[in-house]
């Protein structure tokens, strides 16, 4: 193993504790509860029929082994980067360099995605030009510190929130209301199923920007195992009601045809008022997710820098502020130019193909830890691996495939670094 290259207390270039409990489980929470529930239903119904509630809750599986696992090593190693840094400390630096890869390229893509979504709700016509807005506004508040950003996230929770509550409330109570369209029938094949959880755990992943800002937190060894699993909890419960509701009133056929689930759902309850505002809460979900975005991609790559992976003049920590500003500058510019120019049709299967690659390792790093370092029961690891890499490789054809080739790119990258380094 290689030894941790965090900063010594005190350092110039550490980052300040500054969150709680309820801090970070609101960061987790504005990362989960986002765009993707928006987004994700229509494709993951298309995808697996009326077996949609069951690809919701493999993913659910597949999300609490990983959140599990990436609790206990976020206890055991406090440092930002989250399964970089375990990775590297418990598999090899190869391994924590390919999820750091791994997790970078994959969430700088949903960065696009997410400024895109925000870009198509609120001004469809020039859905670039806001898209580009809403990533340099969002980088102004993560500089100016994490607090800041934790402030935002609380209130975009709650608005988001409210309107998904409205929603569920319209629709359970509404006479379109048809029980037997919650029945599992012949349309739920396997393969489906599992492609649609593949596409519902991007709808999950944001528990892991919780584990990248464990230099962050205040007594990170008791926050952030009781953070994540809180906030994994809370957004299972909201997807599971948003879900069954939308699937009373539209039943699988209805779902899968929907270009904006929730607001033709709100129509199919007889609450075409509430139209207006799920186009504004998808919005501000939007805005909540490419928020704790930027932050865990700018985080991640922060260690990443620190270790010489990447310049190693991005592993600046800001005087002022104590934000590695150098690096959200960057992911800041990289993740405009995306919104600017990119289509992101598919980002989510090729985002969902690298976070569930980063996962697979923290997983495979969790299965190493000792008792006495907090090992969690050998079926969670084992469950996480095995369930992140069949839902990798149920996703699109074209994500498994653009997904294995920047993780190609990336583990060129690692072998190019160290032959440089052996001739010097």
């Amino acid at each position: 193993m290689s030894s941790t290259t965090s900063p010594t207390p005190g350092a110039p270039d550490e980052l300040q504790r500054r969150l709680g409990v309820s801090d970070a489980v609101l960061i987790g929470l504005g990362s989960m509860i986002g765009a993707g529930i928006f987004a994700s239903l229509a494709p993951a119904a298309r995808a697996a029929g009326s077996g949609l509630l069951i690809g919701l809750a493999l993913a659910a599986v597949v999300a609490y082994c990983n959140a599990t696992s990436s609790a206990r090593l976020a206890a055991l190693y406090p440092a930002s980067g989250g399964t970089y840094v375990y990775g590297r400390e418990r598999l090899g630096e190869f391994w924590g360099h390919l999820a750091g890869w791994a997790f970078v390229v994959g969430k700088t893509a949903s960065c696009g995605a997410m400024a895109l979504t925000v870009g198509s709700y609120v001004w469809p016509g020039q859905a670039h030009a806001v898209a580009v807005a809403a990533v340099v506004a969002l980088t102004a508040v993560n500089y100016a510190g994490v607090q800041k950003s934790a402030l935002l996230t609380r209130v975009i929770v709650a608005v988001v929130l409210a309107v998904l509550a409205a929603v569920v409330a319209a629709s359970l109570t509404s006479a379109a209301v048809d029980m037997a369209r919650l029945d599992v029938g012949s349309d739920a094949a396997f393969g489906g199923v599992l492609q649609a959880a593949g596409l519902l755990f991007f709808a999950f992943a944001g528990y892991a920007r919780i584990a990248t800002l464990g230099e962050e937190v205040r007594d990170p060894a008791r926050t952030i195992p009781r953070a994540i699993p809180v906030a994994l909890g809370i957004t299972l419960a909201v997807y599971a009601a948003v879900a069954v509701s939308v699937l009373l009133v539209l039943g699988p056929g209805g779902l899968a045809a929907a270009t904006a689930p929730l607001t033709e759902a709100a129509r199919a309850a007889g609450a075409d008022w509430l139209a207006p505002v799920v186009r504004a809460g998808a919005a501000v979900a939007a805005l909540g997710s490419l928020l704790a975005l930027i932050l865990g991609v700018s985080r991640t790559t922060l260690a990443m820098a620190r270790d010489h992976h990447l310049p190693h003049a991005l592993a600046t920590v800001h005087p002022k502020f104590k934000v590695p500003h150098r690096a959200e500058l960057l992911v800041g510019a990289v993740v405009a130019i995306v919104a600017g120019t990119a289509d992101v049709r598919g980002a989510i299967g090729f985002s969902s193909f690298g976070v569930l690659a980063y996962y697979a390792v923290a997983n495979a790093s969790a299965f190493t830890l000792t008792p006495a370092e907090g090992r969690p029961a050998r079926i969670i690891p084992v469950a996480g691996l095995a369930g992140c890499l069949v839902l990798a490789f149920a996703l699109p054809l074209s994500s498994v495939v653009t997904g294995a080739a920047a993780l190609a790119v990336g583990a060129a990258a690692f072998a190019v670094r160290r032959a440089l380094a052996r001739r010097t």
